[in-house]
């Protein structure tokens, strides 16, 4: 299927490892010149070096993703560097597990900065951008712990996945008279190198098998590429119907009724 995304532009938060860099590899793979950015130089200089190595445009810039102005200059040098902006995939991401009771106003903050209010910045940094071209995109990488309980020690986290779903429907609302489209993402448990499940994998293989085996209907964990499809998906002019939804990509695993 062509996904009609050859020549587009697409910036992608977190794009240096695991879910952000599998998505900015596809978006490149189907066409798509990309702007990525993250924490850690190093590895975004990787990741650019094989985005350029399948003949694509690429700009990367470390940065914090909490400071206004960063995030301000990041989205109008990018579009002055690739052309314009038709795909913003808000993929950055954290966590911290406490017990409700035990957490601080910091945690609360210093989490909802990186994964609610980040997004915030660069929706709408992106936004008059997308306006200028004949149709625009946001995508916002949430949980299937946003669409229901996530468990104990999830407050902070559970909350702020929530919250990205809902603002990605009243987004998609505002914005449809203009052609923009905008959807939520929702991966369940995706196992990729250095990522969290990969490292219980490996230190604790007994408990991770028996968790598949009560969590997990498929059998195994998601990866970073399957959920990279999906974003692709949406991200092409091929779901031109989709907006305002929440996608499960979770393999069976959640139960909601959502």
């Amino acid at each position: 299927m062509n996904l009609e995304l050859e020549g587009k532009v697409a910036l992608v938060t977190g794009g240096s490892r695991g879910l952000g860099r599998a998505i900015a590899l596809k978006l490149a793979e189907e066409g798509c010149g990309l702007a990525i950015c993250a924490r850690g130089e190093e590895a975004l200089l990787e990741v650019a070096e094989e985005i350029r190595g399948m003949g694509r445009p690429v700009y990367y810039r470390s940065l914090d993703v909490t400071e206004s102005q960063s995030v301000d200059s990041f989205v109008e040098q990018t579009a002055q560097e690739l052309g314009g902006l038709d795909i913003l995939v808000n993929n950055v991401g954290g966590n911290r597990r406490k017990e409700f009771a035990d957490t601080e106003d910091r945690d609360w903050q210093e989490i909802f900065d990186v994964n609610f209010n980040s997004h915030v910045r660069f929706s709408r940094a992106a936004i008059p951008h997308l306006r200028r071209r004949p149709s625009g995109v946001i995508l916002f990488v949430a949980s299937i712990f946003g669409r229901e309980a996530g468990g104990p020690g999830l407050s902070i986290y559970n909350t702020t996945k929530s919250a990205l779903i809902s603002l990605a429907k009243i987004m998609a609302l505002e914005l449809a008279p203009e052609g923009i489209r905008v959807n939520s993402i929702a991966p369940g448990s995706i196992r990729f190198p250095g990522g969290s499940w990969d490292r219980r994998c490996q230190e604790d293989p007994e408990a991770m098998a028996e968790f598949i085996g009560v969590n997990l209907p498929l059998g195994r964990f998601g990866t970073a590429e399957e959920l990279a499809d999906v974003v692709t998906f949406l991200a092409s002019s091929r779901a031109s119907l989709i907006t305002g939804a929440c996608l499960n990509v979770d393999g069976g695993q959640s139960r909601s009724l959502i």
